[in-house]
Order: structure tokens, then sequence, then C-alpha cells
């Protein structure tokens, strides 16, 4: 099938959510290398230029064919894609210092096809260092922001439009009207795709990437594995389709005998739960860098999955493994071509990547995005019990607990107090590792939290504090890991948080509801809790939700009953700047 529209990939963490996003408008739009020739690229109705890490300045930073923007096919440009397309034909995109990440108001200053039927101020998401400073000849600056004047050019004689900020995410209020009028009504796009259809093309492809051999999965019970084995199982019947669950020691309570109840109604007839809580915990063991957890608990993984192969006769030739790897893990782990890395996803570490490089993966969902999943999975007849549950990272609470080998105290800042704790970050489509900043009231807007972030340096997270053993001054960050004892904690503190949530229907709000144990706190209680409740659609990027005064208040009195608890923080923070997981 030949796509009405290309995306471009110069890098950005949103790539492929820009082509879904054309998907869902029944257009049918494919990725291609930011280098594709034009000449290749003749009969596409319309291109889009992704955004990206880079700055159009360095010298190793991706570019396009120029003969793109002089080949008559309507382009647009976003975020790096828009900085790029100006410093190509003669504009001037200024290095910034510090960038804007989050929300802004942008208001249209001009007419333009481009934003038709946007008017008045609207809600758009920027996450971007550099910025156009001069537009290029022929361009009209159509829209602005209080901080970037030229938050969307146009030049609609050679059918060039580009925009700073990101309308493919959910974030941006009139992001769909903005795509739909450059699909539909400038690049002239008709309708040729029906995602319900999809369901058929994955079952076909489950068969082929198996080629007549059976599929091992190890199942976490999450709902992108528990998709992508009931896919197979239908796809392949229930005699080709093994599933292991691995209990790492890192799961929630109850986790393990959740997922044996709901497993066992799914129509397999061979699946079993495997042992591993002291093999996991010593592969952690003194391990405090997030990515040295990720790949400690990828590479034990493998090591798992190849003692049971290999005890099982799984390695024989007749099996492959398989995955629920959806798209946003593969994006994170740089699994574009020139995507900067994130974090590493635990399907994406060295071992993995072997099984894929000789070709013994079948991952139905790598394509796919979480809503996308969970409609397959009601498609196909799953339970809501199974598909509503809160995504969970597969290398579990190992990095919703975070570890350090340094002490610390808190630094006074003139907003709050500069925490001696690190957490991950996406800013400008980059991985940050910063501080988070704790203040001490809520903010009255998150426009207000945003512009904290935007204009300090080195600071890509905001928590409030909501209670701490004693003044923040006499807190203190003390070497920790992960040890059984903290695990535990987290899980207990974990536990209390969904109780009440789930009881009180606030966890019907959120799309996610992390529970983190961060290092800090006094002697007879070391650790604080973080809650970090955000809505999201795709996991892409996310927004903090302000739970209600009342039941915030409920959970803290459990809380502070926790041994060993010193504090209760509530992350703010959207996505970007950070991650939805502090690791």
């Amino acid at each position: 099938m030949i796509p009405q529209i290309t995306v471009l990939d110069v890098g950005g963490q949103y790539c492929h959510l820009i082509a879904r996003k054309v998907r869902d408008l029944g257009v049918y739009a494919e990725v291609a290398a930011s280098d594709t020739p034009a000449a290749e690229l003749k009969g596409r109705k319309g291109i889009i230029i992704s955004g990206g890490p880079a700055s159009v300045y360095d010298p190793s930073s991706p570019t396009i064919d120029a003969a793109v923007l002089a080949s008559g096919i309507p382009v647009l440009g976003i975020c790096y894609g828009q900085q790029l397309m100006a410093h190509l034909l003669g504009g001037k995109v200024e290095k910034g210092e510090r960038g804007e990440y989050g929300f802004a108001q942008m208001e249209p200053v001009k007419t333009d096809s481009l934003l038709r039927g946007v008017s008045g101020k609207q809600q758009v998401w920027m996450s971007h260092r550099d910025q156009v400073a001069t537009p290029p000849e022929g361009f009209d600056v159509i829209a602005s922001t209080a901080t970037c004047k030229a938050a969307a050019i146009a030049d609609p004689k050679r059918g060039l439009y580009a925009v700073q900020f990101h309308p493919e995410v959910v974030h941006t209020a009139c992001g769909p009207q903005i795509l739909e009028n450059f699909v539909m009504q400038i690049a002239g796009c008709v309708k040729d795709w029906d995602p319900a259809g999809q369901l058929a093309a994955v079952e076909d492809q489950i068969r082929h990437a198996a080629a007549g051999r059976n599929v091992f999965f190890f199942v976490s019970g999450g709902v992108d594995s528990t998709v992508a084995y009931t896919l197979c199982l239908k796809a392949l019947g229930a005699d080709r389709v093994h599933g292991t669950y691995v209990d790492t020691g890192l799961m929630r309570e109850g986790e393990t005998e959740f997922v044996r109840e709901n497993f066992s109604g799914l129509g397999a007839k061979s699946f079993e739960v495997e042992d591993a809580r002291e093999q996991f915990l010593n592969a952690l063991e003194g391990l405090t860098a997030p990515e040295a957890k990720r790949h400690a608990i990828g590479e034990e993984f493998v090591r798992v999955q190849q003692r049971i192969l290999e005890s099982e006769h799984y390695l024989d030739g007749q099996w492959v493994l398989g995955q629920g790897t959806i798209y946003p893990d593969t994006i994170e782990s740089g699994g574009t071509a020139k995507a900067d890395l994130i974090k590493t996803h635990h399907n994406r570490v060295a071992g993995i990547q072997k099984l894929i490089d000789e070709g013994k993966i079948v991952e139905p969902l790598a394509s796919f995005y979480k809503d996308e999943v969970r409609a397959v999975g009601r498609q196909i007849g799953l339970p809501d019990a199974l598909l509503d549950r809160h995504p969970f990272p597969g290398p579990g609470l190992a990095i919703r607990c975070l570890c350090s080998e340094e002490s610390g105290v808190a630094e006074v800042m003139p907003e709050g107090w500069k925490l001696p704790v690190r957490s991950v970050g996406v800013q400008g489509d980059s991985r940050t590792y910063r501080a988070a900043l704790a203040i001490p009231e809520f903010p009255a807007s998150d426009e207000e939290a945003a512009s904290l972030i935007n204009r300090m340096e080195n600071i890509n997270r905001i928590v409030v504090k909501v209670w701490t053993a004693d003044e923040m001054t006499k807190m203190q960050a003390v070497p920790s890991f992960l040890t059984g004892e903290r695990l535990d904690r987290l899980r207990h503190a974990d536990a209390i948080v969904r109780k009440i949530t789930l009881e009180s229907g606030f966890d019907n709000d959120v799309w996610q509801f992390p529970v983190v144990l961060i290092p800090f706190g006094t002697p007879g209680r070391p650790d604080s809790v973080v809650l970090r409740p955000i809505y999201s659609v795709d996991g892409m990027t996310a927004s903090a939700v302000r739970m209600p005064d009342a039941l915030l208040a409920q959970i803290v009195i459990e809380l502070r009953a926790v041994t060993g608890v010193g504090g209760v923080f509530y992350d703010i923070t959207n996505k970007p700047p950070a991650t939805i997981e502090w690791e």
C-alpha cells in the first residue's frame, strides 16, 4: 500500500505518534529515514518532518534532502522539523539557553489554511531548546506564544508550513484540527485506512514470524503481554503457545496470585509460575544508576529465560520467544534511527536484541500504542479486569525504588528545596538526569510549575512537600540500595495507595499511578514516598493529576504509619519534561 503521507524521522520521540495520528484521520501514513531522497517520495500527497533532539547548528545533526522542500509536495515541519526547514531555506535559528518544556499558550496572528478553525489562545505542548528567530524569505509568522514569536510559520505559495509546538500530542488542544487541515485540506488526502481492520493483519504477522514454530511467552500480567499472548493463542492455537510468569520479587502485592488466576482462564493449555525472587535481588545488589538497574533486570530476564528454555527443550529450533513490546518501549530505547536514548526498556537489552537479530522473536504489538492495545484486547474479547489495569513497568518496583551511593541534604532555593535525588526526564527529545525541586505548596496552574523548570537549570521535576517527619533542612539522603526491606516498604506504601484510590474511585480518573520511594528522610525514617498520579492516552506525553485534598490527607495518614517512611511528596510534573517513571 503506497502511503499518502510520509513522516521523515529526524529522531523525535513522537515520530511514530505523528504517523498514528494521521492514520487516525483515515489516511495511510508511514515513517521513513530523514535522508530519504526526494525522488523516492514522488507520489506522496504530503510530507511531515518530525521533531528531534538535535540542533541544526551541530555538525552531526540530521537533515533532509533539500529537494523535498522544492518538490511541490506540501511539507509540514514540527519542532526540530520547523527549525530544519527554516535553516535550509535561509532563515535564522536561535540556539536556546534552557528551552521550553510543557504547556504554552499559542495565539494565531494571521489567517492561514493551516490554522483554519483555530482561533483565540490555544493550549499547546512545547519541548524544545532552539527556535526560529527569523523565518526564511516568503514565510509569514501565523502564530506566536509569549516566549516563541515564530510558533507557526507558513509559505502557502510553496506549500511549506511549520510549527514549533507538537500538534500530534494529546495536550495540544487544537492539534487534531491542525493535522487535519494539513492532511485533508492542504495535502488533499482521501481516506484509505481503517484501523479497525488491523486485527487480521496482526494475526497474519504472527503466523509469518512464527514460521511454523511454537511461541513461548514470559508474561507479566500487564495489558501488553496479556493481549500479545492472547493474540498468539488465537493465531496459532493453544497447543502452540506456552506461558510462564516469572516472579522477580519486584512486583506489587498480590500480583502473582492475580496473574495465576486470570491466565488460567485465557484458554492456554500450558501456563506456569517461576519463582526467581532471590536471583533478581542478588543481580541488583549494590546497583544505584537507573540504566544499570534496567540493564541488570533485562539481562537477568534473559538468564532466567535461557535456563527455562534449555531445561524444557524450548531451544530445539521449534520455538520462538513472544513479547508484549509496544512502540513507546522501542522509541524511548532509541528504537528509531536518530532517536535519543531516554531509558533502556527491559525488552531491548543486548540478550533480547540478539534474539531479534536471529529472527527468534514475535512481537505482535511493536507498532501499537497503549490505547490501541486496549482496543485490540476488547476486539478479541478480553475482560475489563485485565484491560483496564494501569500500566506497570517491566522492571517492576526496582525502578520505583530509587537508590544512591551519595549522602546529601536539601539545598534551600528561593522557590523551595533542591532535593539530593535525581530522576530521569525528557527535555527537547533528549534524556536528562537531574534533581527534583520540592516546593512548599501546590502551584496555581500547570503553567506555573512548568515555568519553574524552564527557568531553572539542572531541574527536570517538581514535587510538592505534603508531609515530612522533620524540617526539610534537617532531612538528608544517605547511601541506599535495593534491599528486601526497602522493596517491602515500597510494596506496603503502594498497596495502601492502591486500596484507597480504588475504594474512592480516583483510580478511574488517572491512567497510571506510580508510587515511588526515594532515599531522603531522617535517621529513623530514611525514605520518603512520592505520589505520581498522571493522565495520558498513549504514554508518550502525560499530565500530572491533582487528587482531592481529603483523599490526599487520608493517604498521608496511612503512609505516616509505614515503618521507615519520613516524608510524602506529590509529583506535579508533566511529561515532558519528566518521564512518567522516575527511572
